[in-house]
């Protein structure tokens, strides 16, 4: 498999997301997503019933207060009350139909995208390869919650923009009739001269606004895009907190700081721009647009052609009208943040399907299969990282119950190695065989803490209950963390507050808590002094006497404490074991000095 990711062209962006998206009404999603459809389509349609029923009111209102009759506007005025509620309503029930459906949907396409990034292990390996979109938390939070909230808007507008034209296209001709223009003693006469007028008018409107708005969806990306690097900046600090107090590195962090909230401007002046420019267009429209009908009707209300209440039941109408026309004047901005959000969504399931297709093909991948015999035996193992070989041709078996040391010069891939031992690193070639059902854990350098209480630290990765305060407490005091007993339950920061010895304490309780067949250490002793670890691997010894321990680093004083050696050694195609030592007797807890014999070289 190879560990760069190729980015997708702009253009299929967001034929990537509409296939995924699609999966929410097609065979794959819910009757739920359909009942509601069909909830906010038949609020659209009530809607616009009663925004006809207005229109009439409007007209009679009017007409009424021309003629001065009084018991017509009595009549009214008690009629416009069940036509108020009743508009109430169908706007709630909309409202309802609308947000629901987003909610759903926002939930659906947010499941499968964490489905697929946990899947084995994705998360991880998308920060190991180069051209893999950044910040990902970012786009499963922000950005699919604009991808998924503004479709149904936009759907909802076009729906009800579609309705209401060609309900209100019907009045406006109906009660503007034609027009007759008198140039040089010829007439020139133009039927549904207010349904031609709005026409006319919205498409200038619109051509204005698609010209001056043409970089909004570039400069709407961008600006997610600082937005999501700005706070990861700031949650790196803070997780880093400690460490950057210590080196008194504030002035350097607060300039990184800076940096980030200063492209963050840059892009929030870009938006600013583009925003002055469209509403110059959308705002210009909005004050024209109410008052052109009444200019165009007043020399048919002037000669008589036209009642006051035909003229503002057509100026409603064409005010309806231009704006269902308008559609895109008044929605362009939010459409190129959709357009922006989608395409970072589209582009992070594109990652994800290229190491899908990666996995499935299994070219240039770490093979995984069951053996028999061995707790772990490499056949022809290579690690790889970006096209370099950083460990070839390994071959090796470790029996059950082995304590073995990997030992070697710093950057040869033994963290790496050891990943790949642990199914984390998939890149390279050969084989790693285990017995089937063999549980295997690895305690990396820096031991994660997870938020919340020290119960749920010593239960990780399981749940914080499944395991009673008891017999978490037991395992604390046998590791040296007795004085943390009676905070378990307590909820605090607890990554911040222990020490980095007392961390990898921690991480020696949940061996023991766990109790897995195969154990690897990846300097999960170099917080300790040598007392401290000479204690833990011995208590490790004890109790797992059956169990495999695999172990990198490169103290001396770990020789003693495991039963075997193998060295790594820089090489021009990447680095080999070049030999493998055996300790005679495989040590519990060493007593002075112990022979050693040479295995194999």
């Amino acid at each position: 498999m190879t560990k760069h990711i190729k980015r997708p062209e702009q253009s299929l962006l967001l034929r990537r997301f509409w296939e995924n998206a699609a999966g929410f009404w097609g065979k794959r999603g819910t009757r739920l997503s359909w009942v509601l459809s069909g909830i906010l389509l038949l609020s659209i349609l009530l809607n616009l019933v009663t925004s006809y029923g207005m229109n009439v009111w409007t007209r009679g209102i009017f007409d009424a207060l021309q003629e001065r009759n009084s018991h017509t506007i009595l009549l009214l005025s008690v009629a416009y009350l069940p036509l108020l509620a009743a508009s109430v309503a169908f706007s709630v029930l909309q409202v309802y139909a609308r947000m629901t459906t987003q909610r759903r949907w926002r939930e659906w396409f947010t499941n499968q995208l964490l489905n697929r990034w946990f899947k084995n292990g994705r998360y991880y390996h998308l920060n190991l390869v180069s051209g893999a979109p950044g910040n990902p938390e970012y786009r499963m939070a922000d950005d699919v919650r604009i991808a998924t909230e503004s479709p149904v808007v936009f759907v909802s507008g076009m729906i009800t923009a579609v309705l209401s034209a060609a309900t209100f296209i019907v009045i406006l001709w109906a009660i503007g009739g034609a027009f007759i223009v008198h140039l040089g003693g010829m007439s020139i006469t133009i039927p549904g001269f207010l349904v031609v007028a709005a026409l006319i008018y919205a498409v200038a409107a619109s051509g204005f606004m698609a010209l001056i708005g043409r970089r909004f969806i570039a400069v709407s990306e961008s600006k997610n895009q600082a937005e999501a690097e700005y706070r990861y900046v700031l949650t790196r600090m803070r997780a880093n907190g400690e460490s950057i107090a210590l080196l008194q590195g504030e002035d350097e962090e607060r300039n990184g700081v800076d940096r980030s909230f200063k492209i963050v401007l840059r892009a929030w002046r870009d938006i600013c721009i583009q925003t002055m420019r469209t509403t110059i267009v959308s705002q210009t429209s909005g004050y024209i647009a109410p008052v052109l009908p009444i200019i165009l009707c007043a020399p048919k209300f002037l000669d008589g052609a036209m009642t006051l209440g035909e003229v503002m039941q057509a100026a409603s109408a064409f005010t309806i009208v231009q704006a269902a026309f308008n559609w895109l004047v008044d929605n362009y901005p939010q459409l190129a943040e959709w357009t922006a959000s989608a395409r970072r969504v589209a582009a992070l399931q594109a990652s994800l399907d290229e190491l899908e297709r990666a996995e499935i093909g299994r070219v240039g991948r770490i093979n995984r299969c069951e053996g028999k015999g061995a707790a772990l035996r490499l056949r022809g193992l290579s690690v790889t990282l970006d096209d370099r070989t950083l460990v070839a041709g390994a071959e090796i078996a470790i029996m059950p119950g082995e304590k073995v040391l990997i030992t070697g010069e710093s950057g040869l891939g033994k963290s790496t190695l050891v990943r790949a031992l642990a199914g984390l690193w998939p890149w390279g070639g050969g084989e790693i065989e285990m017995p089937a059902g063999a549980k295997l854990l690895l305690l990396p350098q820096r031991t994660y803490v997870p938020c919340g209480t020290l119960r749920r630290a010593a239960n990780y990765p399981e749940a914080a209950l499944s395991r009673s305060v008891e017999e978490i407490a037991k395992v604390l005091k046998k590791v040296g963390l007795g004085h943390l007993v009676e905070h378990l339950d307590e909820e605090r920061p607890w990554d911040q507050i222990l020490s980095g010895g007392e961390k990898q304490r921690l991480a020696f309780a949940r061996i023991f808590l766990h109790r897995p067949d195969i154990i690897v250490l990846d300097e999960a002793t170099a917080a300790l002094d040598s007392q401290s670890e000479g204690q833990l691997m011995g208590l490790l010894s004890q109790e797992f006497k059956h169990a495999t321990v695999v172990s990198v680093g490169h103290r001396s004083e770990l020789e003693p404490l495991h039963g075997r050696k193998i060295v790594l050694q820089r090489g021009r195609q990447g680095a080999k074991l070049v030999s493998d030592f055996c300790r005679i007797p495989n040590p519990v807890l060493p007593k002075g000095r112990l022979r050693v014999g040479l295995l194999s070289r």
